[in-house]
């Protein structure tokens, strides 16, 4: 089955910048839509940003000017790069197709705190 594996994640200052990536494996990955998604503690799943198999993208508000989703189909990854990070953003991050149809990953922690 397909297998995703996220990997990026830290501790972070407020204001800093992270970059996260996820390796797709199993699936014919440029036919996907993929996503970003995370999950704060206490809170539910919710969807980050999105990039279709050609590269449009779309964002949540709160990290709409901040967050940058990214794609390379040749080696099977999203990226998500975080700038401007605020301890609103800690969350554990995972990546899925924009559907969420794919069994999910363990996700990488971020962390914002001073």
């Amino acid at each position: 089955q397909a297998q995703l594996v996220e990997s990026g994640g830290g501790l972070v200052q407020p204001g800093g910048s992270l970059r996260l990536s996820c390796a797709a494996s199993r699936i014919i990955f440029n036919m996907y839509f993929m996503a970003w998604y995370r999950q704060a503690p206490g809170k539910q799943r919710e969807l980050v940003a999105t990039i279709t198999n050609d590269g449009r993208t779309n964002y949540a508000d709160s990290v709409k000017g901040r967050f940058t989703v990214s794609r390379d189909n040749a080696k099977n990854t999203v990226y998500l790069q975080m700038a401007s990070l605020e301890p609103e953003d800690t969350a554990v991050y995972y990546c899925n197709t924009a559907s969420g149809v794919l069994t999910w990953g363990q996700g990488t922690q971020v962390t914002v705190s001073s």
